[in-house]
């Protein structure tokens, strides 16, 4: 049997779906609907420490670069069923999209 690397590439998106599957619409409710409607108290001072944390950092990391990645696969994906095609320039558009996403995350996440 040939060693195959898509186990490797299949890692992140799976990952990419659980996180966007659970994780994603738990933030958006604390953050978006039960912390405006003050229904949950989040000090700022523990949301900071969270992001300072090196753990935390990671977290914040893998909700931002995970979905990104199982975007971009979809969006190929997508493209390809549209007949857009499967060549390098949408696989150049849509993992370079994640890829930029994915570094941007690295910087702000490293400046804080």
């Amino acid at each position: 049997m040939a060693k195959s690397s898509k186990p490797i590439l299949w890692l992140p998106f799976a990952g990419g779906g659980l996180v966007s599957a659970l994780i994603t619409p738990a933030l958006i409710l604390v953050t978006g609907l039960l912390v405006p409607l003050g229904l949950l108290h989040l000090p700022y001072d523990k949301i900071a420490g969270f992001a300072h944390n090196p753990i935390g950092k990671l977290i914040l990391f893998g909700v931002v670069a995970l979905p990104a990645w199982h975007a971009a696969h979809r969006m190929r994906t997508t493209a390809h069923d549209l007949g857009l095609g499967a060549g390098i320039p949408v696989k150049l558009v849509c993992y370079g999209s994640a890829w930029l996403m994915i570094v941007i995350s690295i910087v702000a996440l490293l400046s804080v």
